[in-house]
């Protein structure tokens, strides 16, 4: 069993960072410590960008002081001194500094920015070597032929081979498509054993973003929020025709660069991104260090409601186009879609389990929230699901729809006028080509739901008319979809109440059998843990019964999530401590199921404490299987849970999934109205999940 695993390309831009982040993303699902390593580093200070991603998205427990060997300038110098032995004893050292803290490290080879590639392999393999770390190297691909790629495979198999260092598998990165198939059939002959997999070309990944652009360029942003930056510039234009003539140039994802005192190319280049009839404009740069005309100034700061980033700077224009022209696409925490688009490539074409596995790394037996939120998506796209989303022309939505298709979690549908959710995803610059869209007005479906409607609730004085009407609602249209199996779940409530959400699945999905009210959990993603609270967002006063239905229900949403569930009926006395109404309620409720789940691990009454902490649990309920160790927490009424949940959100710096519903016969789950793009995407996979059951 290995603690490590390294690493390396054979040239520059080979795309070994992509690899990285998609095993960051697989280790921190699987295992609790993990750490990353370089062993060099390119800038003196020792700040490196590939460290700086991980840490922001992975919050690792490490200073990045600590998760590197040496920098370039230290290595060069200890090379030119002849001092091999103390460069590579002195990464050793940082190294088994960061392995004693973990459970598993992922290292990094160096970025080539040396002199010498072939001596730079070289350095990178006696690193690995050094360190007792499987090698898993990554080629570029992009211009050379199926042949020529085999060939360089077998070439470096047989040189690790006599080097005595442990290959995992190869990665070939930027593979054209049609080459693929025949790369992979010639390989598999050439070294057999050895897995090889072969990652195509994503757009996204191969283009810089506005935001590149931005700190490439040091620019000032005038107009244009956090998640505008994060569009795709595909191409670049100059700004230095007369209007009509450079209007005729503009194309899907251009970046206009222009001089700030062109105020007829500023303000072409915004009235087209506001046009139906231009393509979407990524991005605009003004140069020269003059300030727009005065008027045009007032119309950008008025441009609250158009996406395009607008940004100043004060070189010239040429100096500006050729910076620009040669930025590199790079990753950053922040690049949310790109990060979405390459997982989503490596998971499709890269059996990542597979290949953690032949690092024969163990499974702990603790969740922590990073191991639930992969948990979560992993299971997602294990068995394809289809969910509705019934908001479509909300931009949180249409972020989130993009996402679950690049991380190809389930097929998605949205909901609303094609025409106006096309023009909305346009001009977010989002790519949702993946998704379909639905428009209630004018479906097909619509007469054979309205019929269907008629029939479920004609007993309750609804007419033919009216449940005609009814079903132009989306959120009434998309639980019919569900019901009639054309969709598998659905997600909504970013811009519609709980009630709005969850009326039409009340009047005609129902509950499940033996399940006698709808109910909610939130999983809550604590440092160390995750824990499921319930019910904190439907049930107001749950009767005893209803109580009961409650942590039953809790307890099967947890199970299926991965945690085991221990279920802590929640009351202000522990055991026979406390009498009164309330109490009573809470201990005849786990009375009932008791009865009804003999399966269940669950104490009630108990206060949190004892719940939660096994010192207080020795003392007020020694000997029980649940106390000190519950996982489940059912509070007595909303009131309580609605509080609990807000107050350890908040304190504990905890993120809040949810609120999942269930209960239904078919999964239906609403979102708060502050819910972020991440929020909506996690409830998707949820979604999906539950209708997995």
């Amino acid at each position: 069993m290995s603690k490590s695993l390294y690493i390396t390309g054979l040239e520059r831009q080979s795309g070994k960072a992509i690899v990285a982040l998609a095993l960051m993303e697989q280790l921190t699902g699987r295992i609790e410590r993990v750490g990353i390593f370089r062993p060099v580093v390119a800038a003196e200070d020792g700040r490196d960008p590939v460290i700086s991603l991980v840490m922001d998205r992975y919050t690792l427990p490490f200073s990045s002081e600590e998760l590197y060997g040496v920098t370039m300038k230290e290595a060069q110098a200890l090379i030119a001194d002849g001092k091999y032995e103390q460069l590579y004893s002195r990464i050793l050292e940082r190294y088994k500094t960061i392995e004693s803290k973990s459970d598993f490290v992922l290292c990094l080879g160096t970025t080539y920015s040396g002199v010498s590639t072939p001596l730079e392999f070289e350095f990178n393999v006696d690193v690995a070597r050094n360190l007792g770390s499987p090698l898993l190297p990554v080629l570029k691909g992009v211009g050379k032929d199926a042949g020529t790629i085999a060939n360089s495979v077998r070439a470096l198999a047989e040189s690790l081979e006599d080097k005595r260092c442990d290959l995992l598998a190869v990665v070939v990165n930027r593979i054209e498509a049609p080459r693929r198939n025949a790369f992979l059939d010639s390989v598999k002959k050439l070294i057999p054993g050895t897995p090889v997999y072969a990652l195509p070309e994503e757009a996204m990944l191969e283009k810089p973003s506005v935001r590149e652009i931005a700190r490439a360029l040091d620019a000032k942003t005038l107009n244009g929020n956090d998640e505008w930056l994060d569009g795709t510039v595909h191409n670049i234009k100059i700004g230095a025709m007369e209007l009509p003539n450079f209007l005729d140039h503009l194309e899907e994802g251009s970046f206009i660069v222009t001089p700030s005192d062109r105020s007829d190319i500023i303000l072409g280049t915004l009235a087209a991104e506001r046009s139906t009839t231009f393509p979407h404009i990524a991005g605009l740069v003004l140069t020269g260090g003059m300030n727009p005309a005065p008027q045009v100034q007032r119309l950008i700061r008025g441009l609250q409601a158009s996406p395009v980033p607008v940004l100043w700077v004060e070189k010239d224009t040429f100096t500006t186009a050729m910076a620009v022209n040669g930025v590199q696409p790079s990753l950053a925490s922040a690049s949310k879609r790109k990060i979405a688009a390459l997982l989503g490539l490596v998971e499709s074409f890269l059996d990542v389990p597979e290949l953690l596995n032949r690092v024969a790394i163990k499974q702990p037996d603790r969740v922590t929230p990073l191991m639930f939120q992969y948990e979560i998506v992993r299971r997602a796209k294990e068995k394809r699901k289809h969910i509705v989303l019934p908001e479509g022309v909300e931009e949180r939505i249409l972020r989130a729809a993009e996402i679950a298709v690049l991380r190809d979690l389930c097929d998605i549908t949205l909901l609303g006028n094609e025409h106006q959710i096309k023009e909305k995803a346009s001009s977010l610059g989002l790519a949702i080509d993946g998704v379909r869209i639905v428009d209630p007005h004018t479906s097909d479906l619509l007469p054979a739901f309205a019929d269907a409607y008629y029939g479920l609730r004609k007993q309750k004085g609804i007419s033919p008319e009216m449940a005609r009407d009814t079903m132009t609602d989306v959120s009434y249209f998309g639980t019919m979809m569900v019901y009639r199996g054309l969709a598998d779940g659905m997600v909504s409530g970013s811009v519609h109440t709980t009630a709005h959400t969850i009326r039409p699945a009340l009047e005609f999905v129902k509950t499940k059998p033996g399940i006698s009210i709808v109910s909610s959990v939130f999983f809550m993603c604590l440092a160390d843990r995750v824990l499921v609270y319930g019910d904190c967002a439907i049930v107001p006063d749950p009767t005893t019964e209803q109580l009961a239905d409650i942590a039953i229900s809790s307890a099967d949403t947890t199970s299926s999530f991965g945690i085991e569930p221990r279920v802590a009926m929640l009351s202000y006395s522990t055991g026979q401590s406390g009498q009164g109404a309330d109490v009573d309620v809470v201990r005849e409720a786990t009375r009932l199921v008791r009865e009804r789940r003999p399966d269940l691990k669950i104490e009630g009454p108990i206060q949190y404490d004892a719940a939660i902490d096994s010192t207080v649990a020795k003392l007020k309920l020694p000997g029980s299987e649940v106390a000190g160790r519950a996982t489940v927490f059912i509070f007595p009424n909303l009131n309580a849970g609605n509080n609990a949940y807000k107050a350890v959100q908040r304190a504990a710096n905890a993120v809040a999934v949810g609120p999942v519903l269930q209960g239904l016969n078919k999964p239906v789950n609403d979102l708060s109205r502050g819910a972020l793009v991440t929020d909506i995407v996690n409830t998707i996979a949820i979604t999906a999940i539950q209708a997995q059951k």
